[in-house]
């Protein structure tokens, strides 16, 4: 086994790998340790199953909706274990294609648990027993994050389960408790309500997605209230009891005590990184609440350690932030340009329907002292919403009194897919009167953007005209 390396990276999660295939393509001598499986929380444990899951739904969706859409109604059910198969097939042949991927790129692949103990020297203790030291001038930590549990009483009971947990298992559930109306807990409860369980989302905030545009939060509300999920904002909760059919949530809101039942509890509050599991003291960089303080390169204040992914500070803990940081690693190890911009990075919630933003909110812009103009297109009434049956929806663009483009919110089908136009608009530098200028086809959701920026732009032009 080859112990001396150009680069080694820790965590084959998709910002280690892309790295590493990276770092190799430039010409680096590089390995790859895992500690588990190839393609890390992304691939096997968070969004591929989710969407998976969420994909099943809502095709599901569609079928209980037959004699909407002029078709002979038909049953429809869940097969849980069929559900849980496909999953896993997914995720195998992603994993598979990830693992071909690096063996092409002439990337080493390690098995095992790494540390860190000196400058450029990493100790693997592999699955076999065997311990093994590799050196490289170089190390890229790209390790993630876990899904973690406050601590609140009676979260180590039996049913009260994490994503982990509940991707593990995808269990058919009459009733499920989710504790944190975030884009985790959101997606899962948009999943479970589709299938026809009584789902409770508790959301210690005075918002569900708290992260983004309240109206996104609001609505979506109101949508999961009209599928029969109970979605509670400003519920502190207290205290998880067992009862002899099932869990008891108890919580509070508006200085009320209120108590929710179900079969099971998911716990999405929240996901954590542990560096001193990788690093040795002495090599720990700067932490901004655990997570480590990066340059524009991902580079760490202790030199030749770059950290990427959910373990470095200041960015949103998502799969395309990490492969992104993990190409400008590899580009600053190997001294080559990267013009890759990182700080623009759309979010993604893939509910029913879906959410997209990037850029900023309006109150955002408000905050920083912007005089801000928005623009909103409801996607109810266009054609293609109304082919595939879509409820309420919107785009929503935000702008500065010159029409510069600062920001935009979807939440409508594919929005998900659309969300790169007003990124690469937004990157650009272009006003809403730019983008409300290019063609689009008919009929398509993506009409919308270009309704949403027309709007906009009238207003700015009546802005100007003031």
């Amino acid at each position: 086994m080859n112990t001396s390396y150009d680069v080694i990276v820790i965590g084959g999660g998709i910002g280690g790998y892309t790295c590493a295939a990276k770092l190799a393509s430039l010409g680096k001598k590089t390995v790859l340790v895992e500690r588990d499986q190839l393609g890390g929380t992304c691939l096997n444990r968070g969004c591929i199953p989710t969407k998976t899951l969420l994909h099943a739904a809502s095709l599901l969706t569609d079928i209980e909706r037959a004699a909407f859409f002029g078709l002979s109604e038909t049953v429809s059910s869940v097969d849980f274990p069929a559900l849980k198969a496909r999953k896993e097939e997914v995720v195998l042949t992603l994993r598979q294609g990830v693992e071909r991927m690096l063996k092409s790129a002439k990337v080493d692949i390690i098995e095992g648990n790494a540390f860190v103990h000196a400058p450029g020297t990493v100790d693997v203790t592999m699955k076999t027993g065997e311990a093994v030291r590799l050196t490289a001038e170089d190390i890229v930590v790209a390790v993630g994050s876990s899904p973690g549990k406050p601590p609140i009483p009676g979260l180590d009971f039996p049913g009260v389960w994490t994503s982990d947990d509940i991707l593990e298992q995808v269990p058919s559930l009459d009733s499920l408790i989710i504790i944190g109306g975030g884009v985790i807990g959101m997606e899962f409860a948009s999943f479970y309500a589709s299938i026809g369980t009584n789902v409770t989302v508790l959301e210690a905030l005075p918002s569900i997605l708290p992260n983004m545009d309240r109206e996104l939060g609001r609505s979506l509300s109101t949508l999961m209230k009209k599928r029969g999920a109970a979605v509670n904002a400003g519920a502190l909760v207290r205290e998880v009891v067992e009862s002899s059919d099932g869990l008891t949530v108890v919580y509070e809101v508006k200085g009320r005590t209120e108590e929710a039942k179900g079969e099971a509890v998911l716990v999405s509050t929240g996901r954590y990184v542990r560096l001193d599991n990788v690093l040795a003291p002495a090599l720990l960089p700067q932490l901004d609440k655990g997570r480590a303080v990066t340059d524009r390169t991902m580079c760490t204040d202790i030199p030749h350690i770059y950290v990427i992914g959910d373990a470095a500070a200041g960015s949103p803990q998502l799969a395309h932030t990490a492969s992104s940081q993990g190409l400008v690693a590899a580009a600053a190890i190997a001294g080559v340009p990267c013009d890759i911009d990182i700080s623009l990075v759309p979010s993604c919630v893939y509910t029913d329907p879906e959410i997209a933003c990037v850029g900023l909110t309006e109150a955002e812009a408000k905050d920083a002292g912007m005089r801000v103009v928005t623009g909103k297109c409801l996607t109810s009434a266009s054609g293609k919403s109304l082919i595939s049956g879509q409820e309420r929806g919107f785009v929503k663009l935000v702008a500065d009194e010159n029409g510069v483009l600062l920001g935009g919110q979807l939440m409508c089908a594919r929005a998900t897919d659309m969300i790169g136009e007003i990124v690469a608009a937004i990157s650009a530098g272009m006003t809403v009167k730019e983008l409300a200028s290019f063609v689009r086809p008919h009929p398509t959701f993506e009409e919308s953007i270009g309704e949403a920026a027309s709007i906009t732009a009238e207003k700015v032009a009546q802005l100007q005209e003031k």
